[in-house]
């Protein structure tokens, strides 16, 4: 049988190709050595998402008195880690199973086991040979622990911090970006003692200061001990040492950067800094294979990844639209969520492009209010004399989802004066939208 697409990797840029294949009328077929839905859905995206969401009732739960809410002793609560674990992974495995009852109803075979690349247009999988017109990695990243200089049985990924039955009392997260400040936040707000230590100068690199220096404030309100700037020495008497440091710790969760998952190959695919190389059109080093996700290293987020999977698969079927990355938003679901779309404040400043920036504060939305949730802001920056939106910022308890709204926005290449003239239902958060685009269609301070 020949295939028109072969899927190596069933992650969000893997499966949501291989299911636009099948919808769109080509035979695809998809090797997963797993399962269905990959880093993601298994234990890097759904599952902590689901945990932080515990975490966050548990914490207003210990807030019941000021809702007017009595009947129970808040200082009894107690976090249940292995039941708010099972709850998140039954939720990850239901997806699992909806997701390949879908790819099955649109044809695509499912085939478990480890792929090799014999050809451009040949993929074996434990001794079966498969031809295919094109071939699409999407084989993903993970992290490494094996360079660090501590005891293994105290270094886990992300991934192990899930296997576990009991946590210590206290913690390192050692990395940077958006999952190790989720980390760490879930494990203070759970009850344990925190230190998150970063080996770079910033927390989080891809976001606008604005936004980071806000998240780093929470942490710190939190009671998350932020160190910057350092790297791991060792570990020894309970304490993990990082140059003068020494801070009390019965495991390391480690969020550093990713490595990309290399498929094994019998051709020759050109990389950079270990990620696959790709053109323009997502097609690697030799034509007839294509790449997708974080194995290219240009994006690091599911949705970007499965964007990417869908565009190759357009490619395929003569669409030539450009990918537009920077259309992507940008989430961290702290708490409060973070969220952004288009240019940072730096960016634009190194660029040289005029902005206006306007600001509206959540303490001033009269649904945030209600809701107990006052924390945080919406900012546009717009051009002054266009009033083309450049970049948007959120910080809010539901950044991510209100974020959507200005990725259309963008899309749209829309203006503030558009967003101003839009209606927005009354009560709702989203009304700090029409709040801020009121405020950039007159003077603002940067």
């Amino acid at each position: 049988m020949t295939y028109d697409l072969i899927v190596l990797g069933g992650g969000p840029a893997g499966y949501v190709a291989a299911l636009r294949a099948g919808q769109v009328g080509l035979k695809a077929a998809l090797i997963e050595r797993e399962r269905v839905g990959g880093m993601c859905l298994a234990w890097g995206c759904i599952p902590p998402k689901a945990l932080i969401e515990s975490a966050r009732l548990f914490q207003r739960m210990g807030q019941a008195s000021h809702w007017g809410i009595g009947g129970f002793d808040p200082s009894m609560l107690r976090f249940n880690w292995p039941a708010a674990v099972q709850r998140a992974l039954g939720i990850a495995a239901g997806l699992g199973r909806d997701i390949e009852a879908r790819l099955r109803k649109h044809g695509v075979d499912l085939i478990q086991g480890e792929a090799t690349i014999l050809a451009a247009d040949l993929v074996q999988v434990d001794g079966r040979s498969l031809s295919t017109r094109a071939t699409l990695i999407a084989t993903g990243s993970r992290v490494e622990v094996g360079h660090q200089p501590l005891p293994r049985e105290r270094v886990w990924t992300p991934r192990e911090l899930l296997g576990q039955s009991a946590l210590p009392e206290a913690l390192v997260v050692y990395g940077q970006g958006g999952n190790a400040l989720e980390l760490a936040q879930l494990l203070r707000i759970t009850g344990h003692e925190v230190a998150l230590l970063c080996p770079e100068e910033r927390l989080l690199p891809e976001l606008d200061p604005v936004l980071e220096d806000a998240l780093a404030a929470r942490l710190a309100r939190d009671g998350v001990r932020i160190e910057r700037e350092v790297l791991l020495d060792g570990y020894e008497d309970g304490q993990v040492r990082a140059g003068a440091l020494r801070i009390p710790a019965g495991a390391i969760v480690v969020a550093t950067r990713r490595r990309a998952v290399l498929p094994a190959s019998h051709v020759a695919l050109a990389t950079r800094e270990g990620f696959l190389c790709t053109d323009a059109g997502l097609q690697t080093s030799v034509p007839g294979i294509y790449a997708a996700g974080d194995v290219t290293g240009r994006a690091s987020l599911a949705h970007a990844a499965s964007a990417q999977g869908l565009f190759v698969v357009n490619r395929l079927k003569g669409h030539r639209a450009p990918l537009e990355l920077d259309h992507y938003p940008l989430t961290v679901y702290s708490l409060p969520e973070a969220a952004q779309i288009g240019a940072t404040e730096p960016q634009l400043r190194s660029r040289g492009v005029p902005f206006k920036a306007s600001l509206f504060s959540m303490s001033a939305n009269g649904k945030a209010l209600a809701e107990g949730q006052t924390e945080g802001f919406v900012r546009i920056l717009s051009d002054p004399a266009t009033g083309h939106v450049l970049g948007v910022q959120i910080l809010a308890d539901q950044a991510a989802d209100l974020i959507a709204e200005a990725a259309v926005l963008m899309r749209m290449e829309g203006t503030v004066f558009d967003l101003a003239g839009t209606a927005h239902a009354h009560p709702t958060v989203s009304e700090v939208f029409l709040e801020a685009s009121l405020a950039a269609t007159r003077p603002a301070t940067r």
